[in-house]
């Protein structure tokens, strides 16, 4: 199978962490007779550096005309200083509204190995943390009008905003995906002060409806922070809107022991989807050779089983880096002192990955 994927190597760890999933998926086309073509597209500080934009429209075409996008991390505190409206992040903005997707699906999954790193008590761990989170990604506040303005005072505005047909179509995404688990969605909102969310409990209790096999439940957001640390083990699908999401979501993934180990999806009406780990662009060991390129080649899995049709593929790129913890390798996000462990820099931890494939 013939497939171009457009990457985004980025800023700060981003090009090396990129560059071992690229060599996980190049054993994987290798083993599978699968030909991947690879287009660069700059985004981020390295766009604004290069064209003064943290995404000028013939990179985000490049990215249209790919088959999915593989995404390392944008920004850093060399762009503090450029405006709010070019800054690195506004590219992730603009890509994915340019892409149309409007569903950010985030595993929080515990690794076995890696129990001991989760700050939360062995007892809750024990329990089993195993829960995808569901955000609406192109709509509310961070894509509403933003304003500041002099009156007496500066004071600045920031819309929320969501329709009927925004909110059911992530909706659907959160059944559909309740329906692939243990069909169980869990809706978070602040409907007890907020006006878009009293509308987004509606729809959803009204797609219900359309799901009586799946068990719909309401959290109001606070709670859901509580209980996501206090019981994860209750949560199967979560899904929400964009920033509760955004919050949420690096809320769970730290529980899991390390962001370094996250993947995540985007999806939208097709098969074009952007595939990138959760963490940042971590500038402050970019270069050394030390950041986990696990979240990012887990991401390429993702990106092989939902844009591609690749399952089979993309088990064995899951599997091979469970094989590699089980053999006891940690990059240093996830080392610890426990016996027998065996450290491993960024670009060891690829190709550790890449073997066990092959074996």
């Amino acid at each position: 199978m013939n497939k171009t994927i457009a990457v985004i190597r980025g800023d700060g760890i981003g090009p090396e962490i990129v560059n071992e999933a690229i060599k996980v998926l190049d054993v994987i086309a290798e083993k599978h007779g699968h030909n991947f073509t690879y287009v660069d597209a700059d985004m981020g500080g390295c766009a604004i550096d290069k064209y003064g934009d943290p995404l000028p429209r013939h990179e985000l075409d490049k990215c249209l005309a790919a088959d999915s996008v593989l995404l390392g991390a944008v920004g850093g505190p060399k762009w503090d200083s450029v405006a709010g409206n070019m800054r690195p992040e506004k590219g992730l903005l603009r890509i994915r509204a340019g892409m149309g997707v409007y569903s950010n699906n985030r595993p929080a999954k515990i690794w076995p190995q890696l129990a001991k790193a989760s700050p939360l008590k062995p007892e809750i761990v024990e329990k089993g943390i195993d829960f995808i989170i569901v955000r609406e990604l192109i709509g509310g506040i961070y894509f509403g009008e933003h304003k500041t303005y002099e009156q007496g005072e500066k004071i600045s505005e920031d819309v929320m905003k969501y329709s009927e047909s925004e909110i059911e179509r992530i909706g659907r995404i959160g059944f559909e995906t309740a329906r692939k688990r243990r069909k169980k969605l869990c809706s978070v909102e602040k409907s007890n002060v907020l006006d878009t969310s009293r509308l987004w409990k509606a729809v959803m209790h009204r797609l219900a409806e359309e799901y009586p096999d799946v068990e719909l439940s309401d959290m109001l957001v606070d709670n859901c922070a509580m209980q996501i640390v206090k019981n994860p083990a209750q949560f199967d699908v979560i899904v929400t809107e964009n920033m509760f999401g955004d919050i949420l979501s690096d809320e769970a993934s730290m529980i899991t022991g390390s962001i370094g180990m996250i993947p995540s999806s985007s999806l939208g009406a097709t098969s074009n989807g952007l595939y990138e780990p959760i963490h940042g662009s971590a500038p402050d060991i970019a270069g050394k050779d030390i950041a986990n390129p696990i979240g990012t080649i887990l991401s390429a899995a993702m990106m092989l089983r939902y844009s591609f049709d690749m399952p089979k593929e993309a088990d064995e790129i899951e599997n091979a880096v469970g094989k590699v913890l089980s053999e006891g390798y940690r990059t240093a996000d996830i080392m610890s002192a426990e016996e027998g462990l065996k450290p491993a820099k960024c670009s060891e931890m690829g190709g550790l990955i890449c073997r066990a494939i092959k074996n």
